[in-house]
This record gives structure tokens, C-alpha cells and sequence, in this order.
């Protein structure tokens, strides 16, 4: 199967009301799509990272009522799972597609990129291109949409961002590139995976922080 981007019917599967529909069009119209891009980035972030990344397609398992408002495919160094580590993700909520670094609550790295985040607080500020200062966020809880756009976050709200991920047990930080879901470069597959390498590489000394 070759990727062909996200287009506006797999952004609408958000809106399909009840558990049973909504997993049924995210696992006939989404997961396809997420295990294709998952296998195609695999290499290359294995190459950027130096050890072997593989991809885990989320399959909202446990849920039992409530329909899941956002889906994604992970990538971590570890073939049984990835909530424990730092990994890189692609995913969509109902407006927009994220692809973004996350160490969340389950990781026992937050306390390394906490300090990690204090101590080279210029580079992590320099981080992003000026350019795309305006399409990446901060975000402090991977279940909720939206987050702070880099271009408004400033020392102070990174301080707060590590204080917070070295001290709360339920702490995270995810870091990455948002595309409204009408972005026509998420339809076209080729300049997607570039578009998601780019990002990628442009989060991998995050990504080493936290180790």
C-alpha cells in the first residue's frame, strides 16, 4: 500500500457518533493509513536515532463507552510498546494532524529532560525555524487538543513547562508541528513523509535530552 496523505473523510470519523461507528471507520478509513506511514518512517528515524525505532498504531483498546477524539501512530525504541519511553508520534484530533516528540506521564525519562530543558534553555528556544515558529506547539497533556505555540512560549513557559515535568507524577510535554486538517499538503502522501521527516529531525535533539 502506497501512503497517500489524510484527507477530509478521515478527519470526519471524529464526528461519527458512538463507540462501535466511530472505531469501525477509524479501523476501516485511519489505521490503514497510520500502519502504512508508520512502516515507511520507521527507517529513517532508526537512522536518525542510531538504534532500531518500530511503530505502534494506537487501537484504543480499552475503551468501552466513550469513542476516541484523537488516533496516531508511535515510534519508540522498544518493539513492545512506547508509553514508557520518549517517542515520536503522527496523529490527528478532529481539525488538525499533529506530528510531535512526547514523553509522557508513564516515562520515567521526565526528570532527565526536565533538567535537560532548564540547562540548554537557548537551544530548546532556538529549536524551530523562524519560519515555522507559528505551526509548532507545546503541549502539557496528550489527551486534550491545542497547546502554546512556540512563537508565544518564551523562556518563562518553558521554566514552567520543566518544573512542572520534573516535580508532577502525572506530568508530560509533547513538542511538534500542528496542520489543519484543510493543509493541502496532507493529501499529497510523497510531500507529507518529507514534510514529517523535516519535523522529525527538527525535534531529535529533544529527543536526545531526554535520555
Amino acid at each position: 500500500m502506497e501512503f497517500r496523505g489524510f484527507d477530509e473523510k478521515d478527519f470526519a470519523v471524529f464526528e461519527i457518533e458512538g463507540l462501535e461507528p466511530r472505531m469501525n471507520a477509524l479501523i476501516a478509513n485511519v489505521r490503514p493509513k497510520l500502519e502504512e506511514l508508520g512502516r515507511t518512517i520507521a527507517p529513517f528515524l532508526s537512522a536518525q536515532c542510531g538504534e532500531e525505532m518500530f511503530p505502534h498504531v494506537a487501537k484504543h483498546a480499552r475503551r468501552t463507552v466513550h469513542p476516541p477524539n484523537d488516533t496516531w501512530v508511535a515510534w519508540a525504541s522498544s518493539k513492545r510498546g512506547y508509553k514508557a519511553l520518549p517517542h515520536f508520534q503522527v496523529g490527528m484530533f478532529a481539525d488538525y494532524l499533529f506530528i510531535v516528540m512526547a514523553v509522557i506521564y508513564e516515562s520515567p525519562n521526565k526528570t532527565t529532560l526536565a533538567e535537560s530543558l532548564k540547562k540548554n534553555e537557548i537551544s530548546v528556544m532556538n529549536l524551530v525555524p523562524d519560519e515555522l515558529r507559528e505551526q509548532f506547539y507545546w503541549s502539557v497533556d496528550h489527551m486534550k487538543p491545542g497547546g502554546t505555540k512556540h512563537s508565544e512560549l518564551g523562556p518563562d513557559g518553558l521554566q514552567t513547562i520543566a518544573q512542572r515535568l520534573g516535580t508532577v507524577k502525572k506530568s508530560e510535554v509533547l513538542c511538534g508541528r500542528f496542520l489543519q486538517k484543510d493543509d493541502p499538503l496532507l493529501q499529497d502522501g510523497d510531500t507529507l513523509i518529507r514534510t514529517v521527516e523535516e519535523t522529525f529531525e527538527t525535534l531529535l535533539p529533544l529527543y536526545k535530552m531526554a535520555f
